[in-house]
């Protein structure tokens, strides 16, 4: 038995319309590239469509900037169409007929709309079946709907759609109508496909538009009906820098107040940037001005201090991380106690009780459990036992001007303060470094090493200087 739009094994494809350049963005890269949350605007409708649908029924129809908007979400594992000519939304359907013709059912969407809601696109995609209509329109209910579409109904309270008027077209009754397009539609495709010919581009923009496809179904008798988001701001698309900084704010906002309902503490939740792939533990303390970003996972009990900068980072329970430090692709574990003002560049691994401290910059080197480096201090390309006292103004020497070499330190030794480390070199278990010592050669375990110049202490020196100088001025 062939199966129908109403059938439970319809395939549903979701369509998202991404190959505009955004002109009004004023911007050289692709629109649906520009972020909100911490990642492409796209990335948010490609994250709530495969909640919908698999991966592979979900298609991305790009055009400008087509190579770099790919690239950008192809981990996804969606498919692609190219659009490469962009003549207007029922134009990228055209385009799209030979991969979505097959499908019962399309939705579409609009890649710069990124509030959308897989719950939304399933209730369009719910209605649209149980109604048996050839397009479902979504709309929302503006409070200022200017510049918008209207959805004009058949009746009061009817589903059907009797026409979508533009906002210049609009009869002065129809000013008061608030209900707008929101641009998400759900089709048979079969009467899709069959009429979407129809189109023409006799409108000022020379386009072919997917609304006009309300119209074209109604005079074949095809049923189109509409039904109305819950939140109007899911359907709100970024065309200006203005809309992407509301639908950034108000996307953080909400991603702050899902971590407080999940038993985190902010302080200060309007001045914390929070992008939306963050986790972050119970109990954990965020105060204020802080930003955590990308893939960032931080753990139970910790607290995170004002201005820190943390991406794509790893911190474990009960971490301190103190005002100001910059963290980058690391890992931090228990207990470890991180600032101010540390920077982490990536690659780093600070293990459980491990301090590091004011001013201290450690690049792809690994700090071993309960070691300690508190004051202005470089460590590169350095493997750091469990222990192990790092003093103030140690350096680790890690370049020759080719090549990266390794500092190998291992557990429980001393280095004292402002010691230059050249590597490639090797401080063994135990060993102590004098303060201000340069060292080129390894050191064995339980040794002492010392590579500071004589000191020479003149009496006297200084005040003969001085009185010198005071009798050249005399004269």
């Amino acid at each position: 038995m062939p199966k129908t739009r109403t059938d439970s094994r319809a395939r549903i494809a979701i369509a998202i319309l991404a190959a505009g350049k955004g002109t009004r963005l004023k911007s050289k890269h692709p629109k649906v590239l520009h972020e909100v949350g911490g990642k492409p605007l796209l990335a948010h409708v490609i994250a709530a469509a495969i909640r919908v649908v698999p991966a592979h029924d979900v298609y991305a129809i790009i055009g400008h900037e087509a190579d770099r908007v790919r690239a950008a979400v192809a981990a996804t594992g969606i498919g692609f169409i190219l659009q490469s000519e962009q003549r207007g939304t029922g134009h990228a359907l055209m385009v799209a007929r030979p991969a979505l013709a097959s499908y019962d059912v399309v939705i579409v969407l609009s890649g710069d709309a990124p509030l959308i809601a897989a719950e939304t696109i399933e209730k369009l995609r719910a209605f649209h079946t149980s109604r048996k209509a050839a397009m479902t329109i979504l709309t929302a209910e503006l409070v200022n709907p200017s510049g918008y579409g209207r959805v004009v109904r058949k009746r009061a309270g009817s589903d059907d759609v009797k026409a979508i008027v533009e906002q210049k077209n609009l009869s002065p009754a129809q000013q008061k109508i608030r209900e707008i397009n929101a641009g998400f539609y759900a089709f048979d495709a079969q009467p899709l496909f069959r009429h979407i010919d129809a189109l023409s581009t006799h409108n000022p923009h020379g386009e072919f538009y997917l609304t006009d496809m309300a119209t074209i179904l109604g005079k074949t008798k095809q049923r189109v009906v509409a039904v109305q988001a819950a939140n109007p701001h899911e359907v709100l698309g970024g065309n200006t820098r203005a809309d992407l900084a509301e639908i950034d704010q108000h996307m953080r906002l909400a991603k702050c107040r899902q971590l407080m309902a999940e038993g985190v503490t902010i302080l200060f939740p309007e001045t914390c940037v929070i992008d939306s792939d963050v986790e972050v533990g119970p109990d954990t303390v965020i105060e204020p001005f802080v930003q955590l970003r990308g893939n960032t996972r931080v753990g139970i009990d910790t607290r995170i201090g004002s201005y820190s900068v943390i991406i794509n980072c790893e911190i474990r329970d009960q971490a301190l991380v103190q005002t100001g430090c910059v963290l980058e692709h690391s890992t931090i574990r228990e207990r470890a106690s991180m600032g101010p003002y540390s920077h982490l560049r990536p690659g780093c691994e600070i293990c459980e009780d491990a301090h590091v401290g004011n001013f201290v910059e450690l690049k792809k080197s690994r700090l071993g459990k309960g070691s300690k480096a508190n004051h202005l201090t470089y460590l590169g390309d350095s493997e750091i036992g469990e222990n192990v006292n790092v003093g103030a103004g140690t350096i680790t020497c890690n370049y020759d001007g080719v090549s990266k070499h390794k500092t190998i330190i291992e557990d429980g030794v001393f280095v004292g303060s402002d010691s230059i480390l050249i590597a490639p070199i090797r401080i063994g278990k135990g060993a102590y470094i004098a303060a201000a010592t340069t060292l080129t050669e390894d050191v064995p375990p339980d040794s002492l090493a010392l590579g500071r110049a004589r000191q020479f202490v003149k009496e006297g020196w200084a005040k003969e200087k001085r009185e010198k100088a005071k009798a050249q001025k005399a004269k």
